[in-house]
């Protein structure tokens, strides 16, 4: 979307036109990279998301292990399922 074109151009402004013309593709074509080269920011913060819940799962399982939490709520659910069968 080049709005200045170098063969418009007449003289010694020639030169300042091609330079123009260059400077603005190249800008152009750097901000068009920059888009493909987000792509992969979405995988990466999913990566980074499946990351921190595996930690909050380690953490949340090794709390409730070492207070037995997990033993008593299972002798809780198994002795109430048994409590309504007898």
């Amino acid at each position: 979307m080049n709005l200045f074109h170098p063969a418009r151009a007449i003289g010694a402004a020639s030169t300042a036109a091609i330079l123009l013309y260059v400077a603005t593709t190249a800008r152009l074509q750097s901000a068009g990279d920059r888009r493909r080269g987000d792509d992969g920011q979405a995988t990466a913060e999913y990566a980074l998301v499946l990351l921190g819940a595996a930690a909050v799962a380690l953490a949340v399982i090794s709390w409730a292990s070492r207070t037995n939490l997990i033993g008593r709520l299972l002798d809780m659910v198994f002795g109430g399922l048994l409590r309504k069968v007898k």
